[in-house]
């Protein structure tokens, strides 16, 4: 019988400190540094679409939006994580280091479904992101066909999900006061490759 060989536990400073460091981004939980896939050119185009949409709504108004490179802690699990697209409306609260680059807020979180991540994104990563208290609204988008799903948190916490699915489909993200149509999100994904 062969001895199990136990891992070293990394402290979330440590990973922070390894993260700051590293090239690719990586996420964090339970004393375990996770590499994260890279994307594809359809999931990179959408998240972009997103993006760039929410961004023009948004100007002139107190929310902001990012793309992937923001991290987001949730200290309720400890999870450190790197969502596809992320709004924050008022001041953003950031882990108080020397660096100021892990976000705490998010009001919205996209995630682009991709296969080798969708079944985590819309299970274990959503359990997470449900006890982040500032979140009122998460959305999941495929790449692989015109699809999106949006989970918005109601008075009594529990979470409703609505489907979104065909070419003339229109999100309306309650919690920012925007919208996202099926249209916008895939312009330019070429689903005959």
């Amino acid at each position: 019988m062969s001895a199990k060989v136990k891992k070293k536990y990394i402290s979330p400073e440590e990973y922070l400190e390894f993260e700051r460091a590293a090239l690719e981004k990586h996420e964090y939980f339970d004393g375990e540094i996770f590499d994260m896939a890279g994307t594809s050119e359809e999931h990179a185009n959408i998240s972009s679409n997103i993006n760039a949409s929410l961004n023009f709504q948004l100007k002139k108004r107190p929310c902001k939006s990012y793309q992937s490179d923001l991290r987001v802690h949730i200290p309720a699990t400890g999870l450190y994580t790197y969502p596809d697209v992320i709004v924050v409306c008022g001041k953003p609260q950031l882990a108080q280091d020397t660096y100021l680059d892990t976000l705490l807020n998010p009001t919205l979180i996209v995630e682009v479904l991709s296969p080798p991540t969708a079944d985590y994104d819309k299970g274990t990563k959503f359990d997470h992101y449900r006890s982040i208290e500032s979140l009122r609204e998460y959305v999941l988008v495929w790449q692989d066909k015109k699809r999106a799903a949006r989970y918005t948190k109601q008075a009594d916490g529990s979470w409703l999900l609505h489907d979104f699915i065909g070419e003339d489909a229109e999100i309306v993200l309650t919690s920012i006061d925007c919208s996202l149509s099926i249209e916008d999100i895939y312009d330019k994904v070429d689903f005959d490759r």
